[in-house]
């Protein structure tokens, strides 16, 4: 069996900066599971392991378009303190949800000066090249259920 559509795999990995900068990895975890051709993980990634089968090893790097995009400035913003209502200190790398024109969006606060505060609704790594080492553990076909529901369930996935 391959990794295409509609099928479930199970991933190790581990991703870093180009500049071999650790960002995140399952070493130590469960696999990562997803449901191919549901927008489960960054396209990237998911294009580059179709047709991999089990036991299969590759790197990859994905450039920023085909993973969290490019920065992009207009998503920084200077607000007033009195946005974070119910917030006592306010300190440069928090993070809260924001409603945004598309939705519910993570910003991070950079700065901090007097009553105005610096946020940057970008994904904190956008506009990074990521690389990624991965072993292909588990194939299997998705259930109707995940289908229906777009993502994996159950043993690394999501529990309803």
């Amino acid at each position: 069996m391959q990794i295409e559509k509609n099928n479930v795999a199970l991933i190790d990995y581990t991703v870093t900066t180009a500049e071999g900068q650790l960002v995140d990895t399952s070493e130590g975890n469960e696999p990562l599971a997803f449901l191919c051709g549901f927008q489960n993980i960054i396209p990237g990634l998911e294009s580059a392991l179709l047709g991999k089968s089990v036991g299969e090893q590759l790197q990859v790097t994905v450039a920023p378009e085909d993973a969290y995009g490019q920065r992009n400035e207009e998503f920084v913003k200077e607000v007033p303190v009195s946005a974070f209502q119910g917030v006592d200190k306010i300190e440069a790398g928090m993070q809260f949800h924001a409603e945004s024109p598309n939705g519910p969006q993570l910003i991070t606060v950079t700065k901090v000066e007097g009553e105005q505060v610096t946020v940057d609704g970008n994904h904190p790594l956008a506009g990074i090249e990521l690389v990624f080492d991965v072993t292909v553990k588990e194939i299997r076909a998705a259930s109707d259920e995940e289908l229906a529901h777009g993502h994996v369930h159950g043993e690394g996935g999501h529990q309803h």
